[in-house]
């Protein structure tokens, strides 16, 4: 079946977090993408708004079986439906466990540049940011083993959060580097949230690791934090999931998102996420697709007219990580520059944490839309 990512839909008038700007202005910022969800879904919630009632709502094996059925055939790791608990977000699950898991004032480590939300989850609880800083060497980034050894043997450091694939550097992490991290958490007694909520977003013949997956001491120590949000363009649903293998751990998770009120669908979570893992894989390949032709698109215009911006090699996520330091040493005033001259408006890489002058760019578009962008851009730097 073929499927239309050409259309562009007015998201004016919708009450849209992304789409909350100044006439004439083009956001490419924050990570939501402009394409309609799957048919395949809409027709579910057709199907859901037709029944008319919309009371409170349970969480039925087929949601799970939903989850494992995706995770066994997509990624090759097998779950159980006794290791699900159903969130209304990842970002809920994060801020549940930091309260849950450390105590105030104990360390949680992240590497930087990293999704800036984390520090939000860290910081408004009462608990320190680690910071292990990527190494940044020839357009890759790559983790300094010594310095996030030393972060996790501080007796003070409790939790680490990991992007798993990497926001905002589209970072696929290797099996060998998970299995690193893991073993370094198990022995220092750290445990790890891998927050997964871009795995299906990898270009096509690209795949990503659950962390999960790589070793026994990676399983027994991890909470895994998965959604159908960010592939299927679902973020306003609140539909995610922890899944949490060890049982003790489990245990604590479970009783940090029931104690949060965290943990109860809405009328539309439960039906999205059957719909999206079940039906909604053929969309998907082909959203992969068109995603990639993008990245080869944007990436081939910047060569041409704005060759002193070099985008981060990526194979995860539709975000392009831009190096823009031989134009500026200040992400926040190069970023107002292009929104103020152009409407572009683009994420302000300092927000992430890291070092060097970079914006993040959501190519997620109809192509007009990324043509229009792109010629921002170059007005812009030009």
């Amino acid at each position: 079946m073929p499927y239309d990512f050409d259309t562009v839909t007015d998201r004016s008038g919708t009450f849209s977090y992304k789409w909350d700007i100044a006439e004439g202005e083009l956001p490419m910022w924050v990570a939501d993408m402009d394409f309609k969800t799957a048919p395949e879904i809409i027709a579910a919630f057709e199907e859901r708004v037709r029944h008319g009632v919309f009371g409170y709502n349970i969480v039925p094996d087929e949601w799970k079986d939903a989850y494992i059925g995706w995770w066994r055939e997509r990624h090759g790791v097998e779950y159980s439906r006794e290791q699900l608990i159903f969130a209304t977000g990842v970002i809920p699950i994060l801020s549940s466990c930091v309260r849950k898991l450390t105590t105030p004032a104990e360390n949680v480590v992240v590497l930087t540049p990293v999704y800036n939300v984390f520090f939000n989850c860290i910081f408004n609880n009462g608990r320190n940011i680690k910071k292990v800083e990527l190494d940044y060497s020839c357009g890759k980034y790559s983790i300094d083993f010594e310095r996030l050894e030393a972060a996790l043997a501080d007796p003070q450091t409790t939790l680490m959060i990991l992007s798993n694939p990497h926001n905002p550097a589209g970072i696929i992490w290797d099996k060998e580097t998970l299995a690193r991290i893991g073993e370094l958490a198990y022995d220092n007694g750290v445990t790890v949230i891998s927050d997964e909520i871009h795995c299906d977003l990898t270009d096509p013949g690209y795949e990503y690791i659950p962390f999960a997956s790589v070793s026994e001491k990676c399983r027994d120590n991890c909470v895994v934090c998965v959604s159908p949000t960010k592939a299927f363009n679902l973020a306003g649903l609140q539909t995610a999931a922890a899944i949490v293998p060890n049982p003790r751990l489990r245990h604590k998770v479970w009783r940090a998102l029931n104690t949060d009120e965290a943990a109860e669908p809405n009328s539309f979570a439960v039906q999205a996420a059957i719909a999206a893992f079940t039906k909604g894989g053929d969309w998907l390949d082909a959203l992969r697709e068109y995603l990639a032709e993008n990245k080869r698109i944007a990436a081939e215009f910047i060569a041409e007219n704005l060759p002193a911006i070099k985008p981060v090699a990526s194979n995860a996520t539709y975000l392009m990580w831009l190096d823009c330091s031989a134009l500026s040493d200040d992400p926040s005033a190069l970023a107002e520059h292009i929104r103020k001259s152009t409407g572009l408006f683009l994420s302000d890489g300092s927000i992430y944490g890291g070092r060097g002058c970079f914006l993040r760019m959501n190519i997620a578009c109809p192509r007009t839309m990324l043509a229009d962008g792109l010629d921002r851009l170059k007005r812009a730097l030009i």
